[in-house]
């Protein structure tokens, strides 16, 4: 099994894609489509400016799971989490 490249391996400048954001802020996805049939995937605001590459095929089954609810579990979890961090977290005081 060969490893897949990295980034920096198959030289690509980051600077010079085209990303698509899914939000706004920190937090957000963003996704660029290389001329080199790669796809990029990034999280705004990560301090160690991660990217993942995928290939189309990776990037279509992903999709594919996205679509028949592969993850909704996982986004669920998220929610629940995100609510519980929210019902603890202490009020301010102005």
């Amino acid at each position: 099994m060969t490893a897949k490249p990295s980034v920096s391996e198959l030289g690509i400048d980051l600077a010079a894609q085209a990303w698509q954001r899914s939000g706004r802020g920190d937090g957000a996805i963003e996704v660029a489509f290389t001329s080199a049939s790669w796809v990029l995937m990034r999280v705004t605001g990560d301090p160690e400016q991660r990217v993942l590459v995928f290939d189309r095929h990776e990037w279509e089954c992903f999709l594919d799971g996205a679509r028949n609810g592969e993850f909704d579990d996982a986004a669920d979890d998220a929610a629940d989490d995100a609510a519980g961090d929210a019902a603890e977290a202490p009020l301010s005081s102005s």
